[in-house]
């Protein structure tokens, strides 16, 4: 059976993820160029963990994980509202970096820090035994947790969804505006993908 984590133990994680600086601090390279405020979610009741990129600059505004229109299209994939989903008996988040990165010269976000998953992901994940479906958003989160070589596509990745479902990972394209045309070049994937999401999300929350 698997360990259990008390809640006291989980508030001292949250807390040390809370305060965490290593980004501006101890920086892997280029400092983070604004104050952090890390973004996570940890849970000891929620079956589903969402293991995201990292936050964008409205969820680094309000604090809040998926405050935006990226996370009213992941809603609508999961088949939630915003009480359930905001509900952590429901959704663990943890996504590969905790911090909003900020934005390159083209205006686009920057990748998830490098400080933040060696530091932080394998406790936080250690700290929620009781997870039994996790969703592994955009490729970052494949790489990390389905053990990807590099350059592994996305689209390969989530079309094998079934196959990678076995070990209770579900891939899942990034819920970007950006990836309204990959959506509609793949039909299988609202087809056939979506259906079981909302069948296992239905499953698993309370």
């Amino acid at each position: 059976m698997p360990t259990t984590t008390s809640n006291a133990e989980m508030d001292v994680l949250r807390a040390e993820i809370s305060s965490c600086r290593i980004c501006r601090d101890r920086p892997v390279g280029v400092r983070l160029a604004h104050e952090p405020r890390p973004v996570a979610v940890l849970s000891a009741a929620a079956r589903i963990l969402i293991a995201g990129q990292a936050p964008g600059l409205r969820v680094y505004e309000t604090g809040l994980a998926f405050n935006d229109a990226s996370g009213d299209r992941l809603r609508q994939w999961l088949g939630v509202d915003r009480d359930q989903f905001y509900d952590p008996a429901n959704f663990a988040i943890v996504p590969m970096g905790f911090c909003f990165p900020g934005y390159d010269a083209h205006g686009s976000d920057l990748p998830p820090r490098k400080e933040c998953a060696p530091a932080w992901r394998r406790p936080a994940i250690a700290s929620m035994p009781q997870i039994r479906l996790t969703l592994a958003v955009g490729g970052y989160a494949q790489a990390w947790h389905l053990s990807l070589k590099a350059g592994t596509p996305m689209t390969q990745t989530v079309r094998d969804w079934r196959l990678h479902l076995e070990n209770g990972i579900l891939p899942l394209p990034h819920p970007s505006w950006r990836n309204t045309g990959w959506i509609g070049k793949n039909p299988w994937f609202e087809a056939e993908l979506l259906p079981e999401l909302r069948r296992l999300v239905l499953q698993w929350i309370s």
